[in-house]
């Protein structure tokens, strides 16, 4: 199995976004700014558009309105974003079928 980069990237950002979804509110608005930061910087630097412009909104609106509500609307909005860049992935059963499955089957 290759290993993609950008894979690496996104789940990097998800990982980022669910960790401050996941404090909900138990940091300091300069620390959300910074992570923000973070997120936005990774974003330009990997052409990731809606992340980045997301990212600058609410680090604008937590300089401007501190934290609240609409933190956890824009973390949402973002995990969206970086969802919809992952690749999709097929899934492939790692269980065997069965003698009793292959036999149903072909009946």
């Amino acid at each position: 199995m290759r290993h993609d980069p950008m894979l690496a990237i996104l789940t990097d950002l998800m990982r980022r976004v669910d960790g401050l979804a996941g404090q909900r509110g138990h940091f300091s608005v300069a620390r959300l700014q910074d992570e923000v930061d973070q997120i936005r910087h990774i974003a330009r630097a990997f052409g990731l558009d809606a992340v980045e412009g997301l990212a600058a909104t609410l680090g604008s609106a937590t300089s401007l309105h501190g934290l609240g509500p609409v933190v956890l609307s824009y973390l949402d909005l973002m995990r969206d974003a970086i969802a919809e860049d992952m690749p999709v992935v097929d899934i492939v059963p790692i269980i065997p079928p069965t003698i009793a499955t292959v036999t149903a089957l072909r009946a």
